[in-house]
């Protein structure tokens, strides 16, 4: 397997002191892949992003970008070690144009900001042509991509996303999906929670999936896809 990027071991955390959420989770992310987590509502996956990312406390477990622990570091420091996060809701600033929008993901870079700004106008043209379009204007698939460039601003090791098809229309979700294969062929490794399960496994190179707080299966997409236990626990009901 290529180098990890991310590891999770034994990983705890909840919103309320003393009531956790995740009850002990491991996972590895390695260069070049994309991983799924799926699993059933109020499994964790969205709470292990945000544990990561140190908008919750992780009260048991460690985890490690690149071999380095980082567990509970602030979320500004998370970001300056490289990992791009975006959330599924309230993940653009509506009433700022897409290129203030960029501008606000860019703060850390200082004068290098607009530089890397230009460089992802000419990989998401849409974007380029209505840079001065409010962002409340843009539809829901065209927000997602600009949640995911700003992402990309500070030029990340490591994305998480968190729900990028919901409330998405079909034609929508495939752009949507179409822009974060081609981040990852970039050399992006990507770390996706997804509700729609068949088609993240379908997409993934590895899948784990989680259930009450805790690791049920993992494997490749394609196994967990032809797994008659997860096709008939989860597959079928989401």
């Amino acid at each position: 397997m290529n180098r990890a990027i991310l590891e999770c071991n034994g990983i705890a955390a909840g919103y309320v002191k003393g009531l956790n959420i995740l009850q002990g989770v491991d996972l590895v992310v390695s260069e070049g892949e994309i991983v799924s987590i799926i699993g059933p509502n109020g499994a964790g996956k969205s709470t292990l992003l945000k544990a990561i990312m140190g908008l919750l406390n992780i009260s048991a477990g460690r985890f490690f970008i690149e071999g380095i622990e980082k567990t509970n570091l602030p979320t500004h420091k998370i970001v300056n070690e490289g990992v791009g996060y975006v959330p599924q809701v309230e993940n653009v600033f509506p009433s700022l144009t897409i290129e203030e929008n960029l501008e606000m993901g860019s703060w850390s870079l200082g004068k290098k900001g607009k530089q890397s700004i230009e460089k992802l106008f000419q990989d998401f043209p849409l974007l380029n042509e209505r840079r001065k379009e409010k962002a409340g204007n843009l539809s829901g698939g065209q927000r997602q991509i600009l949640a995911l460039a700003r992402a990309l601003v500070t030029s990340p090791k490591l994305l998480l996303l968190d729900e990028p098809s919901a409330g998405l229309s079909p034609l929508a979700i495939d752009d949507v999906f179409k822009t974060i294969k081609e981040i990852n062929e970039k050399g992006v490794p990507i770390l996706l929670v997804e509700q729609n399960a068949k088609r993240a496994l379908k997409f993934s190179d590895r899948g784990y999936v989680l259930d009450q707080g805790r690791n049920a299966y993992q494997g490749t997409g394609k196994d967990l896809l032809d797994d008659p236990r997860v096709v008939d626990l989860y597959l079928g009901k989401m």
